[in-house]
């Protein structure tokens, strides 16, 4: 969307929001500053932002619901601001009266922390846990689970077809090239990474995973493989704090800081 024209239903859909005399059900919200929000990022979706708040998984879904559906995200915006929640594919996902009703510090816009909260808390109560999860996974109590992405993969962005290939102990070049396809195809990919690793350009003490991003495609393998003794090298481009990031990195330390792969597609 970034310098493009709006659909004309998008931005009919907007002023239809900005005429509703329906009241918010938010106690902290503003709606003037909501639908500027909203605004921004129909316009450039590079702009959600997790700001302060542990959301990198619900950002992740909600740059790619702008992205490719801003009609339904003006729409789901919409419902979350006058009724606390919206319709997902197959179930309602609701914000609690304790958070429709809490004031303070939301570390980040409006129209963000009004959904990514609202995607954050009710998680539990919708997606069934995996127990099949590797412990490090089921123990990062903070940390969006692959199976929260997986729902919010239907749930929210509407594909039929999802997945996750973990990488703990091997298998990047595959998950990697997966993506790719499923990307090239029209649908969504999100990595699972250690965030200072892979983006923060240190070294950590212990490499865990603790940060999910956006995978946007122009995935790459140059020299090597995970095959051979001959260190190659991987990039590929990703979406996180707001921001695009090329990643161009040897595929040693690759391994070190990526952890998994969630996929959605139709095809």
């Amino acid at each position: 969307m970034n310098g493009q024209q709006l659909d004309p239903a998008v931005t009919s859909a907007i002023a239809d929001f900005e005429k509703s005399n329906v009241p918010g059900v938010w106690a902290t919200l503003d709606k003037n500053q909501v639908l500027a929000d909203m605004r921004s990022r129909v316009l450039d979706p590079f702009l959600v932002n997790q700001g302060g708040q542990p959301f990198c998984g619900p950002a992740s879904i909600l740059f790619e619901l702008i992205r490719k559906q801003p009609l339904r995200y003006v729409q789901i915006c919409r419902s979350i601001f006058e009724t606390g929640g919206f319709q997902g594919q197959t179930t309602r996902i609701k914000a609690s009266q304790t958070l429709v009703k809490s004031r303070g510090r939301l570390r980040l816009s409006q129209a963000d922390w009004m959904v990514l909260a609202t995607l954050r808390e009710a998680e539990n109560s919708i997606f069934n846990i995996e127990v099949e999860s590797p412990d490090i996974i089921r123990n990062l109590s903070g940390m969006t689970k692959s199976w929260e992405m997986k729902g919010w993969t239907r749930e929210v962005l509407g594909y039929r077809k999802v997945k996750y290939i973990h990488t703990y102990l091997f298998g990047e070049y595959e998950a990697l090239n997966e993506a790719s396809a499923v990307i090239d195809s029209g649908g969504v990919a999100f990595g699972l990474i250690t965030a200072s690793g892979l983006l923060g350009g240190k070294k950590p003490f212990l490499p865990y995973p603790n940060h999910w991003i956006t995978i946007l495609g122009n995935i790459s393998f140059k020299g090597g493989s995970w095959f051979d003794q001959e260190s190659g090298r991987v990039s590929l481009d990703i979406y996180s704090w707001a921001k695009k990031f090329h990643i161009d990195l040897d595929e040693r330390p690759f391994e070190d800081y990526f952890w998994g792969v969630v996929m959605g597609g139709n095809g």
